[in-house]
């Protein structure tokens, strides 16, 4: 296991919960792109599989921990312009 990998993960992850926080409690998707998310979960997903396949450790936990952030935040994105199409009805 690489200590600069983990370290990497736990950066990058440490955004996510400020951003399904905000996205949550605003229902705002202001300074959000659907295409940003979908590009990081795809990063991520090709990350589990590299860990699966060639370089399985602990690492690959935080690699889905982070998907999963960034899917739950997609959800959420999805969710608030639902909510902003039927207030502008």
């Amino acid at each position: 296991m690489s200590i600069f990998e983990a370290l990497m993960m736990v950066f990058f992850g440490a955004a996510w919960p400020f951003s399904i926080y905000k996205s949550y409690k605003s229902k705002s998707n202001d300074g959000k792109s659907l295409w940003f998310l979908l590009i990081a979960l795809f990063g991520y997903m090709f990350g589990i599989i590299h860990k699966m396949l060639y370089n399985y450790d602990n690492v690959i936990f935080m690699y889905i921990f982070n998907f999963i952030m960034i899917f739950v935040d997609s959800c959420l994105y999805l969710r608030n312009r639902m909510v902003l199409n039927k207030k502008s009805d």
